[in-house]
């Protein structure tokens, strides 16, 4: 069997292969609330075969949200619907896994079809808090800076929506920290320029994700992985780079953190980032190799053998698929003829095989 279709056990939980499904927004919820978008997008892909799949960026506050069309778990009433969806992926042999995120100053946006741009308008959109007054955009308005009450009230926020996931029935949390948003706001020295205890210094720039992590914690039980994704770099100079992410990672692995969730940039829109196939894989081998803690890879991975060499070259322990699972939600059942194995269909299906 190839490594990818082999399963791979993290704390209780075992993943029948090493295929995960990456979040990403749909921008279809409507206060918050998923809908029946949400449970055929998730369901197509647990029926696909894939081992993991982490629901899309998942608000913590109302005001963390990308858009007023992501979801949230902000609300005891958000569960209900998600408790359904959970449900069918389990029942499709996969594992569920949500993202839990707040996106700071890159909040209160249009979605892309209708330009991503910020929202000016106070009765659809809302003022956005990051760790200093420094916009995303030039043109956007200025952020709030948080202040100590504010930085307390996002820790409680992650914690809720934590406890919320686990009643929901979800048994991978991923806490996004990456991709620009309101933790990462807080890693990079780009968009972070506090003079007290949550800014200058690494050790305070990380401050504010190990407090999360620790409040998660306090929440979520010992037996079920919890997962951070960061981006590696910001691709920027002076920003925050590989070196710093390795730091953390080993930070996060004594703070029970079971798998680092290896993406980069978002940070600043001029960033140059060299695109091309599988262009973040070298950071997920970097922090597995300089840290020995479980990551999984995700940029531009398309293929079947691709995926199967990054395994074999131990350079990740689980890669996650998002545009490709976009293009293809069956994507498992084309791979596995193609590395010689066999895996199970579902009943409905066999007669396709």
């Amino acid at each position: 069997m190839s490594l990818l279709f082999k399963s791979l056990i993290i704390k209780d939980i075992e993943f029948r292969n090493r295929i995960g499904i990456s979040p990403m927004c749909q921008y279809s919820a409507v206060d918050g609330f998923a809908n029946d978008w949400h449970l055929v997008h998730y369901g197509s892909r647990a029926v696909g075969g894939a081992g993991l799949i982490i629901q899309e960026a998942t608000a913590v506050s109302p005001e963390g949200r990308i858009t007023p069309s992501d979801l949230g778990l902000y609300y005891d009433e958000h569960i209900e619907k998600l408790m359904g969806i959970v449900s069918f992926i389990h029942h499709q042999g996969a594992v569920p896994g949500i993202q839990l995120a707040h996106a700071g100053r890159k909040a209160s946006c249009a979605v892309p079809w209708e330009g991503g741009k910020q929202i000016t308008d106070k009765e659809i959109g809302w003022h956005t808090v990051s760790s200093s007054e420094l916009p995303f955009e030039q043109e956007d308005e200025k952020p709030k800076s948080m202040d100590i009450a504010g930085i307390q009230k996002i820790v409680a926020n992650f914690k809720d929506a934590a406890q919320r996931a686990f009643r929901a029935g979800y048994k991978v949390i991923d806490i996004h920290a990456a991709h620009g948003y309101l933790i990462h706001q807080f890693l990079s020295p780009i968009s972070n320029k506090r003079t007290d205890h949550y800014g200058g210094s690494f050790e305070n720039r990380i401050r504010l994700l190990l407090e999360i992590v620790k409040a998660v914690h306090t929440v979520w039980p010992n037996h079920l992985p919890l997962f951070v994704r960061i981006s590696a770099t910001d691709w920027v100079e002076g920003g925050w780079n590989s070196e710093e992410a390795v730091r953390l990672s080993s930070i996060l692995k004594t703070n029970g953190v079971d798998l680092i969730d290896c993406s980069s940039g978002g940070m600043v829109p001029y960033a140059k980032i060299p695109v091309g196939p599988g262009f973040q894989v070298a950071f997920a081998e970097k922090i597995k190799r300089e840290t020995a803690i479980l990551t999984s890879a995700v940029g531009l991975i398309t293929k079947p053998h691709q995926a199967e060499e990054i395994l074999i070259n131990e350079q990740a322990d689980l890669v996650l698929f998002g545009r490709e699972s976009l293009r293809e939600p069956y994507f498992p059942f084309k791979a596995a003829p193609e590395l010689g194995d066999d895996v199970a269909w579902p009943l409905q299906y066999r007669r396709a095989k």
